[in-house]
């Protein structure tokens, strides 16, 4: 295991990490009424698997989030939400995200792949922010911004932002 001096991310050791479920979650910020009023909420996670390489680079992961499990606290909108005219969730009961690339560049780490919503299949890039490894498995926070356009989700667009930070806390043991 190494480390990176530029943000202290700690490389963990090779090889393959199941991510629990319990303990990782997928956090989001967006805006709503015109961009006015910020909006929190979360996703559960159900499954996915990390790959660390010996070269960090060559490292991999897959996730699946479970999209009916979108709450923002506020029932009414997560109803609206989970419906056809945003998640459509009964018919795409599951997000995933697929990494086969991560890319270093002055001690900072971006993981490049896909993710799939609705169907549609979309590249992102997530910024690793903190990484720790320890005798039980590894823990990564990374962010990106998606655009809810790229993946056909238009509804509202006066009332319901464009755009969606998305935080996810990440911890796997080893498989």
């Amino acid at each position: 295991m190494s480390q990176t001096a530029a943000n202290s991310l700690t490389v963990p050791a090779p090889g393959t990490y199941t991510i629990d479920s319990g303990r990782s979650t997928v956090t989001f910020r967006t805006r709503h009424a015109f961009g006015l009023g910020g909006v929190d909420g979360a996703f559960s996670v159900l499954t996915g698997q990390i790959r660390v390489a010996a070269e960090a680079t060559e490292s991999g992961a897959t996730a699946v989030i479970d999209a009916d499990s979108f709450t923002t606290g506020n029932d009414s909108r997560d109803k609206v939400v989970r419906s056809d005219k945003y998640l459509a969730t009964a018919a795409h009961p599951c997000i995933s995200f697929t990494f086969d690339a991560v890319r270093e560049s002055q001690g900072t780490y971006t993981l490049h792949g896909e993710l799939t919503v609705r169907a549609t299949t979309q590249p992102v890039e997530l910024s690793i922010e903190q990484s720790e490894s320890g005798p039980e498995g590894i823990r990564f926070r990374a962010t990106t911004k998606i655009d809810r356009y790229a993946f056909g989700i238009t509804a509202d667009k006066g009332m319901t932002a464009r755009y969606l930070t998305l935080n996810l806390d990440i911890v796997a043991s080893p498989a």
